[in-house]
């Protein structure tokens, strides 16, 4: 029991637990509509498209919330404007964003003395670094994050499975895929403290991947992405503290795991099936 209980002793290892679980439950509620729209890609450089944002506010002392949130404006608005003007494919755009939005982070960041220590923290996160007022902005940001994927069920579903429908229907897919940007956003900007900006994709796209594999409805998946989430935090700080790694990566690499582990019992259990029924 201690080996379960140690993690946690201390308050600023409850507060890395608390801060973990509620970044997986705001991304796999998101990630479960990112990974039904086939958008990982997106999320990828989504994730890494924040980091400038965040290096500048550090390198000018200010909310790194803000700095994140306009690096995620900025993003989305310079893939819609390739889009539009040019020929080019969106992943062209993605693609190209993604490595230029990276590297403009880290050239900020190399202008401060604490160079190291400041690019390591904001790529890969300081989980146990997480503050009782950290704590008060997640919960805000999971809160309407979650809050507004329920509201927006219906439109979000019609735009994941049949966009051209959803326009007859008067679901207005373009705004709906406008709100999924917003959340996708939000959950991002509230969990990169706790997890990094590099780390956070693992927990925005495995619990949902993974969940696919076993739920057949979309709230059944959403659930099921949500408990491996908060599974996958409390695994990962577990093996961290006793097998003395980083927190974030561990946190971020255990929904990966257990994705393989799901994919091959899932293989291995249809090929049986099918054994069985071509004996019969």
């Amino acid at each position: 029991m201690e080996w379960l209980l140690d993690p946690f002793a201390l308050g600023f290892q409850q507060r890395a637990l608390a801060g973990g679980i509620l970044a997986g439950v705001m991304t796999a509620v998101v990630g479960t509509w990112l990974v039904l729209r086939g958008m990982s890609f997106f999320g990828d450089a989504f994730v890494h498209g924040i980091v400038p944002g965040v290096a500048a506010a550090v390198v000018f002392d200010i909310n790194p919330l803000i700095g994140a949130a306009a690096a995620a404006l900025v993003m989305v608005l310079a893939i819609e404007l390739v889009n539009r003007q040019t020929v080019l494919s969106e992943d062209t755009s993605i693609g190209l964003l993604f490595v230029g939005m990276l590297a403009l982070g880290v050239v900020i960041i190399s202008r401060l003395d604490s160079y190291s220590g400041s690019l390591t923290t904001i790529l890969f996160g300081d989980a146990l670094g997480v503050t009782a007022q950290d704590l008060v902005t997640q919960a805000t940001l999971a809160l309407v994050v979650v809050s507004a994927a329920t509201l927006l069920y219906r439109p979000l579903l019609a735009l994941c499975f049949n966009q051209e429908k959803a326009q007859l229907w008067g679901l207005k897919p373009q705004r709906a895929h406008a709100a999924l940007l917003v959340l996708i956003a939000a959950a991002v900007i509230g969990s990169y403290q706790s997890i990094g900006t590099l780390l956070v994709f693992g927990l925005l796209v495995g619990p949902p991947a993974t969940a696919a594999l076993i739920s057949r409805t979309v709230p059944r998946m959403m659930l099921t992405a949500a408990l491996i989430a908060v599974f996958s935090v409390w695994a990962g700080l577990t093996l961290s503290y006793h097998l003395n790694t980083a927190g974030s990566a561990t946190m971020a690499i255990v929904p990966v795991v257990l994705f393989f582990i799901v994919l091959t019992i899932t293989k291995l259990r249809s090929r049986r099936r099918e054994m069985v029924e071509s004996r019969v």
